[in-house]
């Protein structure tokens, strides 16, 4: 759980060194138990337990921290690009994020059997960061009204949750596909992304 009042300077950065070394702990064994992270972290393993009172709340941090920066993006895409290839760009660090995701999926897993609201805030956030991005298009005449970000989620979701071989490959094609739909019967089809740059891979 994110904490409820400001940390002194000296605990903050003991919090941040610890959901960095998660994050990493994380993607290479999603088994990582506490004593590797507070020693990547290099802090002590009590430390790390005044911070996250489980393991559990750890990995929902972490995962509530990957969201919450990937829904900050929206308005500095917004400021780079036009409104239809921010939404582009958007839709892939979509599929990036999953990739990371399922680089943690055990891990996450272990929040599954708690009551710990972090999937539904997650799926929050990031339907009101399409929206934003939906709204700007829209008002630029570049998609097609009508299509709520929920909705755009739910498409993409379907693929980024496989578990086959190749989904990312698949997903990528799903954002091409789900951006051709959605200029179709914008006011200004026949400009969108025309200014755009050349297509960003996931980084």
């Amino acid at each position: 759980m994110s904490p409820s009042r400001p940390l002194r300077s000296d605990a903050r950065r003991n919090r941040d060194a610890l959901l960095c070394a998660a994050r990493e702990a994380f993607l290479d064994d999603e088994d990582a138990h506490v004593d590797e992270i507070a020693q990547r972290a290099g802090v002590a393993v009590g430390t790390l337990y005044r911070h996250f009172e489980t393991r559990e709340a750890l990995v929902a941090e972490v995962y509530r921290q990957e969201v919450a920066e990937l829904c900050a993006t929206p308005a500095h895409l917004l400021d780079a690009h036009s409104p239809d290839e921010a939404l582009r760009i958007f839709l892939l660090r979509l599929v990036e994020h999953a990739a990371v995701s399922r680089g943690m999926s055990r891990a996450l897993d272990s929040i599954m059997a708690t009551d710990s609201p972090v999937f539904s805030e997650a799926r929050d956030k990031m339907s009101r960061a399409l929206d934003e991005l939906l709204d700007a298009c829209i008002e630029a005449g570049l998609v097609r009204e009508g299509i709520e970000g929920r909705v755009v989620l739910r498409a993409l979701g379907g693929i980024c949750g496989m578990r086959t071989k190749g989904w990312q490959d698949d997903a990528l094609k799903i954002v091409a596909i789900l951006c051709d739909g959605l200029h179709s019967g914008a006011a200004n089809h026949g400009r969108a992304g025309q200014d755009a740059p050349s297509a960003e891979r996931p980084v």
